[in-house]
């Protein structure tokens, strides 16, 4: 340990490059999934190793971004514990693996089909933080796929891998992640021309980009009604996830007339938390009601 760095310093580090709200996302979208396969509370063992399977499998991914940004960082953000010389590479992808193992013997609970597409997720997050992020639409792609399965997972941990509805909000979540993804890369457009990356933004242009965007968050807003139209539920999902789309809308609307990449990370920003406030409070709603 280098002498001016404590311990303390040590733990804060370890709690930035883990991004806690961000795996709890994905926590979360495992026991969203669980929820809708069995149309009632799941039990509490599959919740609680559903949720930390989701957490770390996702905070693995995370991390081992930075190990693979390393040299990005030391330009952009050298103030990120590896550039900063709080971690050293060597513990933050030590931190990496650990937490992607503890994530895979939480998901063997579940059986060797859950396992399997666990090892997948973190096989999919390790490809895109090592080769895949300049890849363009297919590192797009991976990312958005990766947390569609999180769903299905879900599915799986309360043995049913198949349920229509679970699969529509796989696709629902792949959609939006995928718009916020290729939104992303406009925003960042600068210094992926740097990267050498093949975004949409830098084949396409800004506008391009942000369009198809917009258009692939109107087919999410489509997409959230069909449960409605399947009469599947009432109003414990028309409420939140009708005011989610509303708020959708708006911010789609403002991501479109953005003028600097600012002004697009702050409507965003707004998507996302619109995305997953709403989701929540279906999952909370659901869990009350029944």
């Amino acid at each position: 340990m280098h002498p001016s760095v404590t311990l303390k310093d040590k733990a804060r580090g370890v709690l930035q490059v883990f991004r806690p709200e961000l795996p709890a996302a994905a926590g979360v979208c495992i026991l969203l999934g669980e929820v809708l396969a069995l149309g009632t509370a799941p039990p509490r063992s599959a919740m609680g190793l559903g949720f930390v399977c989701g957490f770390l499998l996702s905070g693995s991914a995370l991390i081992t971004n930075d190990y693979f940004d390393l040299e990005v960082d030391r330009v952009n953000a050298p103030q990120r514990p590896l550039p900063a010389g709080i971690l050293t590479p060597r513990e933050v992808m030590a931190l990496g693996i650990g937490t992607a193992i503890l994530g895979l013997v939480a998901a063997s609970a579940f059986g060797p089909f859950a396992l399997g597409l666990s090892l997948v997720i973190w096989l999919m997050g390790f490809a895109y933080n090592w080769k895949l992020k300049a890849a363009g639409l297919w590192g797009n792609l991976v990312v958005a796929v990766s947390v569609g399965i999180t769903f299905i997972l879900g599915g799986i941990a309360v043995g049913q891998p198949w349920s229509p509805t679970v699969w529509t909000f796989a696709l629902i979540a792949l959609v939006f992640d995928l718009a916020e993804e290729i939104a992303g890369d406009a925003m960042d457009a600068e210094g992926d021309q740097q990267r050498g990356s093949h975004s949409i933004a830098l084949i396409r242009g800004r506008p391009a980009a942000l369009r198809i965007s917009g258009a692939l968050f109107g087919l999410v807003v489509l997409l959230t009604l069909l449960p409605v139209g399947w009469g599947t539920f009432g109003l414990a999902y028309l409420m939140p996830i009708g005011l989610m789309d509303l708020l959708i809308i708006f911010f789609t609307t403002r991501l479109l007339g953005s003028h600097t990449p600012a002004e697009g990370r702050k409507a965003m920003r707004g998507l996302y938390l619109s995305g997953s406030l709403g989701l929540l409070a279906f999952l909370i709603g659901s869990l009350v009601a029944r």
